[in-house]
């Protein structure tokens, strides 16, 4: 089994660190809003759809009065 000195293998891991595209304050606050917005929507959809099809369960099982 070969035996890697730690040193080299922290020079190797910040080399490739370095070669990473970090994304801007910009784009984080872009990408974070946009997901809240799909989340909110997604949650909306849900929300009518149960709605919806409980509704029409309990029409057809006769349970709605």
């Amino acid at each position: 089994m070969a035996r890697y000195n730690p040193i080299e293998f922290i020079n190797e891991v910040r080399h490739e660190v370095s070669k990473v595209t970090w994304p801007t304050v910009r784009e984080v606050w872009i990408t974070t809003v946009l997901v809240g917005i799909m989340v909110t929507m997604a949650a909306l959809f849900f929300l009518f759809a149960d709605q919806i099809l409980g509704f029409l369960v309990k029409t057809l099982l006769g349970l709605g009065k």
